[in-house]
């Protein structure tokens, strides 16, 4: 049997995490309280309950604890405020040991037992003094977690070379990889600038272009076949006559349109009437009798 579970999500455009919501009945937008690995946090309700497979769920799976009251949000909220204050004395501390590392971002979690600062460096960085200290000072556990160029974009947001705000921040829930061969796929120029983006990485949204592009092009291809198959299905109706023999029905049968031929007895009259086309006196072809419009059958020819 499959688990029924919920998709929680805990920031915009972030990754979503399954739960089990028990016997609560929550519809999609609702603020929730779930026990995570790093402890009790408020997560947005962003899938509601369904089946999933087994092999898509982390075990052990959590339980939704409750939904949001609204002292649970009023915290929330101070803890955004106390975050901001403890990254601004942690990059204090930082510039005080003369640590090569850029702070990023710090979240408390909502009973305010733990704080979570990001930060991003070019190399390892010995940091276990900087948490001892930052613990004591904050009077709570301190986790210290670098991230990469990307994920500090996602955290701090902005807008592209497009106009648009950030994909990583506004709909990409994960990151996919993205090579300098979907530039040359799309014919983009393969300067670093153009293709780059505000991180300094790749742009990301070549990669669904490049999905795009791919797809247009198979399609152009089954066109490109269609439109052949067709110009030869043409051509093959054009040469059809061309080997065959016309017939028409004389009395139901079909028969050769020239072989339907009679003559004329030595004394029947020869002349022409208003039916019959004449080629003129003396002429080598004689007369040619002309069916009625409307009617089918052979000509005559004199002798």
């Amino acid at each position: 049997m499959m688990p029924f579970v919920v998709g929680v999500r805990f920031r915009p455009a972030g990754k979503i995490y399954y739960f089990d919501p028990g016997e609560l009945e929550l519809a999609t937008g609702t603020r929730v309280v779930v026990e995570t690995v790093r402890g009790t946090e408020i997560g947005t309700i962003v899938m509601s309950g369904k089946e999933v497979p087994e092999e898509r769920v982390t075990q052990p799976l959590r339980k939704v604890i409750r939904v949001a009251t609204p002292e649970d949000l009023e915290k929330e909220r101070e803890n955004r405020e106390k975050a901001q204050e403890a990254l601004d004395v942690a990059r204090q501390k930082v510039e005080e040991r003369g640590l090569d590392m850029k702070l990023v971002g710090a979240e408390y979690t909502l009973d305010r037992s733990r704080a979570v600062i990001y930060f991003t460096a070019d190399g390892r960085v010995d940091f276990r003094e900087l948490v001892r200290d930052l613990a004591s000072t904050l009077r709570c556990r301190v986790e210290l977690r670098q991230i990469g160029v990307r994920d500090e974009a996602k955290i701090l947001g902005g807008i592209g070379p497009c106009g648009r705000r950030l994909c990583c921040a506004s709909f990409l829930s994960e990151f996919y990889p993205v090579s300098i061969r979907m530039a040359k796929e799309q014919n983009l120029s393969l300067n670093p600038t153009k293709i780059s983006g505000v991180c300094g990485r790749l742009l990301c949204c070549l990669r669904f272009e490049s999905e795009l592009s791919r797809g247009l092009d198979a399609l152009a291809e089954e066109r490109e076949e269609a439109d052949e198959a067709l110009n030869e299905e043409q051509v093959a109706v054009e040469e059809a006559p061309e080997g065959s023999t016309c017939e028409e029905r004389v009395n139901g049968d079909p028969v050769e349109r020239e072989s339907v031929r009679t003559e004329r007895s030595p004394g029947e009259d020869t002349s022409c009437s208003d039916d019959v086309e004449c080629s003129g006196p003396g002429s080598s072809t004689g007369c040619h009798k002309v069916s009625p419009r409307g009617q089918s059958g052979g000509g005559y020819e004199s002798r």
